[in-house]
C-alpha cells in the first residue's frame, strides 16, 4: 500500500514540475521585442494599406472597417501563437490603442457618425410638441374657467 501511494505521489510530482516546465516555457519563451517588431512589420504594414484603400470618412463605419480590423486581430493572435507569446499581452494593447488613437479617435463610441436629422424628421416631432403644449394648456384654462361658474 506505501508503494502504490509513494508511487501515485511520486506521479504527482512529475505531473507538477512537467506542467510548471511548461509554464515557464511560455513564459520565457516570448521575445516580446521581437513580437513587437513582427506585428509592426506584417500586421500592422497590411492594416495600414487596407485601411489606406478605403475612403478615410468611412473609418467610424463598422460594417465597412469590420473585416479590415478583424484581420489585423487575427494576425496578432496567429504571430503571438507561433512566437509562444500569450495573447492578448501588453504588446497587444499598447499596439491597438495606437491604432485606435491614429484611426479611430474621432469616432464616437456607437460606431456611427451622429449627425442631425433632416428637417422633414424633425419638424413634426417639434410641430406635434407645440401643439400638444398649446391644446393641453387651453384645455386647463378652459376647465379652470368651467369649474369656478359651477361653484357660485
Amino acid at each position: 500500500m506505501k508503494f502504490v501511494s509513494s508511487m501515485a505521489l511520486l506521479l504527482k510530482a512529475g505531473l507538477l514540475l512537467l506542467l510548471a516546465a511548461r509554464v515557464c516555457h511560455s513564459v520565457t519563451g516570448c521575445d516580446r521585442q521581437l513580437y513587437e517588431t513582427v506585428i509592426n512589420d506584417f500586421c500592422l504594414e497590411q492594416f495600414q494599406l487596407d485601411m489606406g484603400r478605403l475612403n478615410s470618412g468611412l473609418w467610424c463605419t463598422w460594417p465597412e472597417t469590420m473585416e479590415i480590423y478583424e484581420g489585423l486581430t487575427n494576425c496578432t493572435y496567429q504571430l503571438a501563437l507561433r512566437m509562444d507569446c500569450f495573447w492578448p499581452n501588453r504588446v497587444v494593447d499598447g499596439f491597438f490603442m495606437q491604432i485606435h488613437h491614429r484611426y479611430f479617435h474621432h469616432c464616437p463610441s456607437t460606431g456611427r457618425l451622429l449627425r442631425e436629422p433632416p428637417i422633414s424628421i424633425l419638424a413634426p416631432f417639434i410641430g406635434v410638441s407645440v401643439l400638444i403644449t398649446l391644446l393641453m394648456t387651453a384645455v386647463v384654462v378652459w376647465r379652470s374657467k368651467r369649474t369656478q361658474g359651477m361653484l357660485c
